[in-house]
């Protein structure tokens, strides 16, 4: 549990954490030294898509802390009560105001060390686009015009990489695995 904030206090009772293995478990968990309750933390799920129009991809600009000012897919957490698409979908809508038909899940990022899953559909951009909330621009880029020493994550730069590698067809789920190197 190196790689996230250590919880301190209970959530139920407010009562001190202590880190040990439970006696039925393998792994270190969070638990109340109070009331006994296990704390199970699990990875949060990313979930975004690679929006297309003729051959050109749809990149938001961010304007928000990581990465201030980098280009991004339009991707984020995904939220209690919806699917995985209907959250890439979300997103994108949030963005880049932007409307989409998901094709399918193509890509997998692990981020170990950040605790998340990244998962990456294809789309069909139907709607015009725009700048939300959290993004200071957005624009169209064939592949050749990415930005590609400007991509905010290197999840979302695999994710571009595998859609324009597969040209449209589904090859799968592209599944790679990101850490940081511990040297």
């Amino acid at each position: 549990m190196h790689y996230l904030n250590k919880m301190k206090f209970c959530s139920d009772c407010g009562g001190n954490i202590s880190y040990r293995i439970p006696g039925d478990d393998n792994r270190e968990r969070a638990i109340c030294d109070d009331c006994g309750h296990i704390h199970y933390r699990n990875p949060l799920v990313v979930v975004g898509c690679v929006p297309e129009r003729n051959g050109k991809v749809l990149l938001c600009k961010r304007a928000i802390e990581p990465r201030y000012g980098c280009w991004t897919v339009p991707a984020g957490f995904m939220e209690l009560g919806e699917t995985v698409a209907g959250g890439a979908a979300r997103e994108t809508l949030e963005e880049a105001l932007a409307t989409v038909e998901l094709g399918h899940l193509f890509a997998l990022v692990d981020v170990v060390d950040a605790g998340q899953v990244h998962l990456f559909y294809t789309g069909k951009l139907v709607s015009d686009y725009g700048v939300g909330e959290e993004t200071l621009e957005t624009a169209l880029f064939s592949e050749d015009e990415i930005p590609w020493d400007d991509i905010a994550f290197q999840s979302g730069k695999f994710a571009l990489e595998k859609y324009f590698e597969d040209r449209g067809k589904n090859r799968g789920v592209h599944v790679h695995e990101l850490r940081r190197s511990h040297s």
